[in-house]
């Protein structure tokens, strides 16, 4: 008869992995639901590509002097790179990487989306 703990450098019987299976589901399911789900990063304002977009989270506050071509109707919701839905506050922009952008936010790379 063989002994398994010292042919395979340790125990590696059927009864042992179900244990330890069953011991990390219970591990996960103890896991706060908010970090299992939890959100993206919302991009900030001082990031710093957000900064070089002249990105801000509401359209309102653009500066007019330094981005003339900036209209109020223009938002982050209407713009192609939009990835998310209408309904959305946050959503992924193909500019921001994985960072989450407001809905009401606009950057310079502000294109609207195709008719």
């Amino acid at each position: 008869m063989t002994n398994r703990k010292t042919e395979g450098g340790g125990d590696a019987s059927r009864r042992n992995f179900v244990g330890r299976a069953a011991g990390g589901a219970c591990l996960l399911a103890a896991l706060p639901v908010s970090v299992v789900w939890a959100a993206p990063p919302r991009v900030e304002e001082s990031d710093e590509m957000a900064v070089q977009l002249g990105y801000r989270h509401d359209t309102k506050t653009v500066d007019k002097k330094k981005y003339p071509r900036h209209a109020v109707t223009q938002e982050c919701v209407n713009c192609a790179m939009w990835q998310g839905t209408p309904a959305d506050a946050w959503a992924g922009c193909a500019m921001f990487g994985r960072k989450q952008i407001a809905a009401k936010g606009w950057c310079q790379a502000w294109a609207g989306k195709p008719a």
